[in-house]
């Protein structure tokens, strides 16, 4: 496949922080996907919380099914546009590597215990992971995987500083990068203040893509709402109506799934449009056009973000801050606000293994660090039987 002009091409890869022959089969961006799969974290993505804790139900996604689904997503759209896929794939099976157990809320509780120690951040954490904590290769440690995925990693969601910082992860002001990705980002400039690649850029959009389709799903399925509810709202009314059209009187399991296939589809064929017509109106020349931009190239057409803004409102009120979701938030919120003061108290309550690495922590910063990276690769059910055995929680 001829891969378009902005693409990034195999051939002008910048390279690895360690020096490797090329592969005889694979391209560097195919190598880092398969990589980045192999992982222990990738593993451990299928025990770890979406929404829902991952025991509370077979059905529901977890971060490793939802990550196979952004993969997905950001194939189809990056081939639809002459991008690299297997960049776009890799980008989209990384980016969610840092999250700690119990998801967002884990997230939240980890930053505000990490706050005197240079703070936490799930995206800042995933480069951690992937340059440092994955020991498995002889000459180094992390994946090495190339800048552009570590790149695409990093400020897939928009600049992280200066005066373009956008998204969930910018900070603007380098000196509020969290720690660890200022820490890698010293030594090997992954260029935090330019747009990422479009392949990253269609990982970020995939992402939105994949979740705002399953958290309805899933909404449904745990009876959070009904599908009377959604008939009021943008974009799900419409899907619904159709279906009922086409097949009245279909039973309830075909119809949620049928309205809700269309509704992925609206968002998957918005984003492919959007990014042709813009495409075709600058006319980038390079990778390094598309990062030079003001703004991303690839994103949701204004109409279309309206409507997903208000199924986003809906979806905080009914489902993320329903009373079971809140309370089961308290409690595992609890979890974490217990287990980390626990281990930098005791650090001798670490595993054998994790001894060297507190050994070498010359302060309570850098043993702070090394607990978090503990806590932190949890998934959901071995924090809780960690809390369970040592603090005799539930």
């Amino acid at each position: 496949m001829t891969l378009a002009p902005y693409a990034c091409q195999p051939e002008e890869c910048r390279g690895r922080l360690y020096p490797e022959t090329m592969s005889t089969f694979r391209s560097p961006f195919q190598r880092d996907r398969d990589r980045i799969i192999h992982s222990s974290a990738f593993r451990r993505l299928k025990h770890k919380t979406q929404v829902f804790v991952e025991h509370e139900g077979d059905y529901y996604r977890t971060r490793l099914t939802h990550t196979i689904e952004v993969a997905q997503v950001a194939r189809t759209i990056a081939g639809h546009l002459g991008l690299n896929t297997d960049l776009a794939e890799a980008v989209a099976l990384a980016h969610d590597l840092g999250h700690p157990p119990f998801g967002h809320t884990g997230e939240d509780a980890l930053a505000a215990l990490m706050a005197p120690y240079g703070g936490f951040d799930h995206n800042a954490q995933a480069i951690r992971i992937v340059t440092r904590l994955e020991r498995h290769y002889a000459e180094f440690d992390g994946l090495n995987l190339t800048w552009e995925t570590l790149e695409g990693i990093a400020k897939h969601n928009g600049p992280v500083i200066g005066p373009r910082a956008s998204g969930s992860h910018a900070v603007g002001d380098p000196a509020l990068l969290p720690y660890a990705l200022a820490e890698f980002n010293a030594g090997y400039d992954l260029e935090l203040d330019t747009q990422a690649s479009a392949e990253a850029q269609v990982a970020a959009v995939a992402d939105d893509v994949a979740y705002n389709h399953h958290d309805l799903h899933d909404g449904l399925r745990a009876g959070l709402f009904t599908e009377a509810d959604l008939m009021d709202l943008p974009v799900t009314g419409r899907a619904f109506a159709e279906v009922d059209r086409l097949y009245p009187g279909l039973d309830a399991t075909r119809r949620r799934h049928e309205a809700l296939r269309r509704v992925f589809g609206v968002m998957v064929e918005d984003v492919i449009a959007v990014a042709q017509n813009r495409l075709q109106s600058s006319q980038p020349q390079s990778a390094a056009e598309i990062r030079a931009m003001e703004g991303p190239i690839i994103r949701f057409s204004k109409p279309l973000y309206q409507n997903l803004k208000a199924i986003k409102s809906f979806l905080f009120q009914r489902m993320y801050r329903a009373p079971s979701v809140v309370a089961e938030r308290a409690r595992v919120t609890a979890i974490i606000e217990e287990l980390f003061p626990l281990f930098l108290g005791d650090p001798a309550l670490l595993p054998e293994a994790w001894r060297a690495d507190v050994a070498k922590a010359g302060d309570r910063t850098a043993l702070a660090r090394v607990v978090l990276d503990y806590v932190a690769g949890m998934t959901d059910r071995f924090a809780i039987a960690e809390h369970e055995r040592l603090c005799g929680g539930g």
